[in-house]
């Protein structure tokens, strides 16, 4: 900074309030700002983020933690949060969980060793405990992604799962004539697993429909995951006319053993999924869904968090239900 003020031709202190866009008594006049930023052209000058950090007690960067990269789900959710950080002014710091508590709780340890202004997360492990000793410890303002996160300081962003595989799973019964539907989700300890079968279980109760042995399997949230419930499935002596699968990776994959097995989707055997990621509309026939608007939860999330940053949000978490919509492809028939 010291070397643009001599290049420039002013004080030190007047780069300073340039750069920082500090307001000043004394008004400083464009063609000085310009010699500024010519200056730090020139020169090649970059400020010191830590020094700056120093001085405002910010460190103009967010951690996002997600379940999985490769997950396209999470894609839209995070690049509309970097497009919201950078109206603020933020760089955004992404870490891949892979659903293991081990790399979960790294990413705390990093987050204490390396300091962000806020945090967005979709943790999957992360105990209540575990969270509360972190905020106790950083006062660092989070947001999750997902009902699973249980803490009065945590603002959420979900409780969809239950209500709306309760409401697809009923279009499935009333509007499309289905009796016997199966059912791909995720163990009990992998979030959103629990609500989604809940609503599942609680739509064929409803229904007065019994929900058979062998119907139920639980997979991890992945392809291959789906390939493996599919093929268990279809092993049946009375197979369901119809699959919900907990996401879109596991219905491709029970769509794609279906298919190489001889069967016709939809005609023997309908498939429905939750979240709409772009290969739900790729494969043929093409995945019919419960869909939730990705880029909007992406916005929302981080829009809640910067509420928190800036100081305009204070006192307990507070819980957003997103919103979802069901969208009608091919995958499915009428009975």
């Amino acid at each position: 900074m010291d070397d643009v003020a001599r290049l420039a031709g002013v004080s030190q202190s007047t780069v300073s309030r340039v750069l920082n866009e500090t307001s000043s008594s004394v008004p400083i006049s464009e063609e000085t700002k310009q010699k500024i930023f010519n200056a730090i052209e020139e020169l090649g000058y970059e400020p010191n983020l830590i020094a700056r950090s120093l001085r405002t007690q910010r460190t103009q960067m967010i951690g996002i933690m997600i379940g999985d990269i490769t997950n396209a789900f999470y894609h839209p959710i995070v690049r509309a949060a970097q497009d919201v950080a950078r109206l603020f002014d933020y760089d955004v710091l992404i870490s891949n969980g892979d659903h293991l508590y081990e790399n979960e709780k790294r990413f705390l340890q990093t987050m204490l060793r390396r300091p962000v202004d806020g945090i967005i997360m979709s943790p999957h492990h992360l105990t209540t405990e575990d969270l509360d000793r972190f905020i106790k410890r950083s006062h660092i303002p989070i947001v999750a992604l997902g009902a699973q996160v249980e803490h009065p300081m945590i603002d959420v962003v979900g409780s969809t799962s239950e209500p709306a595989t309760y409401e697809a799973v009923t279009w499935l019964i009333r509007e499309k004539g289905h009796r016997r539907i199966g059912f791909i989700g995720v163990a009990e300890d992998m979030p959103p697993g629990p609500p989604r079968l809940s609503g599942y279980s609680r739509a064929m109760t409803d229904a007065g429909l019994t929900i058979e042995p062998g119907f139920i399997q639980k997979v991890e949230f992945t392809q291959e995951g789906g390939q493996r419930a599919m093929s268990i499935i279809l092993q049946q002596p009375n197979p369901p006319t119809a699959i919900f699968a907990c996401n879109c990776l596991a219905a491709i994959g029970a769509m794609m053993v279906a298919q190489d097995s001889g069967y016709r989707i939809p005609e023997d055997f309908s498939v429905m999924s939750f979240d709409d990621i772009p290969e739900a509309s790729i494969v043929r026939p093409r995945l019919t869904t419960v869909a939730r608007d990705l880029p909007s939860i992406g916005h929302q999330v981080a829009e809640i968090l910067f509420e928190r940053i800036e100081g305009k949000i204070t006192g307990p978490g507070r819980l957003f239900r997103s919103e979802w919509e069901l969208i009608e492809r091919e995958s499915v028939r009428t009975q």
